[in-house]
């Protein structure tokens, strides 16, 4: 019998020769589609870049999670960032001074310009905030701990919140409250601060910008960049090695070594704070039984997983949600599930879930027990992962199958509770304040709780008080009993810690792999060489 290792390899070999059939026509058909790229790069110095994912049709970036991308661009910027080491440092605020416990009076920078030559002032921040408290944003419940925003003067603004709420601060680092100029029509034509300024937009293809020569900062020294669209992670290798491209982000892990070996590409690698997730969905039986979700835990593999969907580089075998080396994780005090395929049918038949009729596989209320692994393509990583977890959960007679959809059809089904399994991804460091992943996954409020159905009333306790509490120590006390429980619980089961690859030509020079790598990619350092 064939190991799962020769399975796959043979299925990613056979996906491959299929695919550069493909990519010969696309490759050569590229400039024709794209004919602003060369009129920009015999300009100056224009980095052309390879994306994962964009904005659709709306650049607000308080509209879902656009910011993301703004930010990304080098449009817009936040009040406050994390650094390279995941420091909370002002970005747009000079500071801020805790007045109570539920009231900070934050400091602006003076002498900052909107992209139309608008100075920056309170009354902008004001706006900024308060559009995304209202309750027409789709994300309003994520600052709903807010009371009120105001304008002391020109360059003061005072936060009031309904509570002591100790991420307060670390929460204005979010790419949704990015300062927007209030008279401008963001949805078109976005007017930030950043050291990059807007030029054209075309859905689904690319962003071009251009340098903001009046920045406030470290003047970039890129003239612009042309940021493309790409969900399928073989397009970005293959543009990336074919010279369409200087830098690739999401560099499938089949390909880390072919492009390592090329001469004037590097392929560099760093840990993120991104999971990939398996997320359960606990209001469907069996899996609302947390028997179930338990055996599930001891049936997956998660090396296996590591070394081959992810071809031993693609990411580190996972715990609970932060990575050991993260100061709130809780994985030294977590008892982790053992890969163990007897234990995890032991539990399955205390749940009532065993092979009736002899065939091989697990029935449940009379008929086999089957799964579908719900996932999306454009993160390389996620069909072969999900791959091996169905081969992994067949192995202890659970039918599995797997189903690729676009992302926006993955969110939706997440929403409407059309799944059984989903694999995706979540970057948890997106603040910097464990908060923020947490209460999203784990306190009965949250988007992602929503979506598992999962609900426990202690967890929602520790949740408050870790929130209305300013001692770190105890803060993390509480954050540590949250995971624990939540991974007894497990109404998801994170796999592995993600390596982000970025494939770059030999001429860029400057680029940052930040642990929050999708917020900062456009720096006034990234440069091209001649």
């Amino acid at each position: 019998m064939e190991s799962t290792y020769d399975i796959f390899s043979e299925i990613n070999m056979i996906r491959k020769k299929g695919f550069l059939a493909i990519m010969a026509i696309f490759l050569i058909l590229l400039p024709l589609s794209l004919p602003s790229l060369a009129q920009s790069s015999s300009s100056g110095k224009v980095l052309k870049a390879d994306l994962i994912f964009g904005p659709d049709e709306n650049l607000d970036p308080a509209y879902k999670y656009t910011g993301w991308y703004m930010h990304e661009a080098g449009i817009y910027e936040t009040l406050y960032s994390l650094d390279q080491d995941m420091n909370l440092v002002p970005t747009l605020a000079t500071g801020y001074d805790q007045v109570s416990d539920t009231e900070y009076r934050i400091h602006l920078k003076e002498g900052v310009l909107f992209h139309d030559g608008t100075p920056l002032d309170a009354d902008a921040v004001v706006y900024s905030l308060e559009r995304v408290m209202d309750s027409s944003n789709s994300r309003h419940g994520e600052y709903d701990f807010i009371e009120s925003v105001k304008a002391d003067d020109d360059l003061t603004v005072t936060i009031k919140t309904k509570e002591a709420h100790s991420p307060t601060i670390s929460s204005l680092v979010d790419p949704l409250v990015s300062i927007v100029k209030p008279d401008a029509d963001l949805n078109s034509t976005p007017v930030g601060t950043g050291p990059f300024k807007f030029m054209s937009f075309k859905k689904d293809v690319s962003l071009e910008v251009t340098r903001n020569d009046d920045y406030w900062g470290e003047k970039p020294k890129l003239d612009g960049a042309i940021l493309f669209f790409v969900t399928d992670p073989m397009t970005r290798a293959m543009q990336l090695e074919g010279g369409d491209v200087d830098i690739a982000l999401g560099i499938p892990q089949t390909e880390y070594k072919n492009l390592d070996e090329k001469s004037g590409i590097e392929v560099l690698s760093a840990v993120t704070l991104r999971d990939n997730i398996l997320y359960l969905n606990t209001k469907k039986a069996p899996l609302d039984n947390p028997l179930v979700r338990k055996a599930i835990n001891h049936a997956i593999d998660r090396q296996e997983i590591v070394d081959t969907a992810l071809e031993g580089v693609g990411g580190v075998p996972a715990i609970g949600m932060f990575s050991s080396d993260n100061p709130w994780s809780a994985n030294e005090d977590i008892n982790p599930y053992e890969f163990d395929t007897a234990k995890a049918k032991e539990l399955l038949a205390q749940a009532g879930i065993t092979d009736i009729d002899n065939d091989g596989w697990l029935d449940f209320q009379n008929k086999p027990l089957e799964f579908t692994i719900k996932t999306y393509t454009s993160r390389s990583e996620n069909k072969p992962s999900a791959e091996v977890v169905a081969a992994q959960l067949e192995k202890i007679g659970i039918k599995t199958g797997v189903e690729v959809v676009e992302s926006g059809a993955f969110s939706s089904d997440m929403t409407d509770g059309n799944y059984d399994l989903a694999l995706g991804s979540f970057n948890t460091g997106t603040t910097g304040d464990p908060d923020y992943a947490l209460a999203m996954h784990f306190d009965s409020t949250g988007s992602y709780a929503k979506q598992t159905g999962y609900s426990n009333p202690d967890v929602d306790e520790w949740m408050e008080k870790a929130r209305t509490t300013f001692d770190q120590d105890e803060r993390g006390d509480y954050c540590k009993q949250v995971q624990m429980q939540a991974y007894e619980d497990s109404p998801e089961i994170t796999l592995f810690y993600l390596n982000v690859l970025v494939g770059q030509s030999e001429k860029v020079d400057g680029f940052v792999m930040y642990p929050s790598s999708e917020i900062n990619f456009l720096t006034p350092e990234l440069s091209l060489e001649d």
